[in-house]
């Protein structure tokens, strides 16, 4: 009997040891799936940190690509996909409404407007007459445009408002359209 109890104490001391190593083996693992998870939430915003940095870079080496080629029609020449019968005057405005669209474009990117956001600012933009010319005039661009593509579908979307717009019997443009939900 006295054997069958020591037995039992070695049996239950065994086993609360063999608990004990289990359940800090299995605290380490939680503790070190913990840490790879945290790093790696970490890794994700570094990366959309220096995604959102090259945006905002690109951004600014577009507007002073276009802003030159406002100020000189020399260099406007090399960007220049309009159609020659529109007077230069009119395609620099292009250029500038080009440059407010891509703005526009970034701010979405970067995740700094949703959807419907950038189409409530979009149809305010469009009441514009010179906005709404460079949309018809760049429209062979967009046609080159991956259909996949965010630019294309985006271009999609504002074609919709443009038509919108143009069909509504309202003066109250601000109501015209559904704006798209994310």
């Amino acid at each position: 009997m006295a054997t069958q109890k020591r037995f039992a104490r070695r049996l239950g001391s065994a086993t609360l040891t063999f608990l004990a190593a289990t359940g800090v083996t299995l605290a380490a693992h939680q503790w070190r799936s913990e840490k790879a998870r945290l790093h790696e939430r970490q890794l994700e915003l570094e990366e959309l940190a220096i995604r959102r940095t090259a945006l905002a870079h690109q951004q600014r080496m577009h507007w002073e690509l276009l802003a030159r080629a406002i100020d000189d029609p020399s260099l406007a020449a090399v960007i220049d996909t309009y159609d020659q019968s529109i007077p230069a005057e009119r395609r620099r405005q292009f250029f500038y409404a080009n440059a407010w669209y891509v703005h526009l474009y970034h701010l979405y990117q970067a995740e700094l407007l949703d959807r419907e956001e950038l189409y409530t600012r979009l149809r305010e933009f469009f009441q514009s007459p010179v906005f709404r010319a460079y949309w018809e005039a760049s429209r062979h661009m967009r046609a080159s445009l991956d259909e996949s593509s965010v630019e294309a579908q985006l271009g999609h979307m504002v074609d919709g408002l443009v038509r919108d717009l143009d069909e509504s019997d309202t003066d109250e443009w601000w109501v015209v359209g559904d704006p798209p939900t994310d």
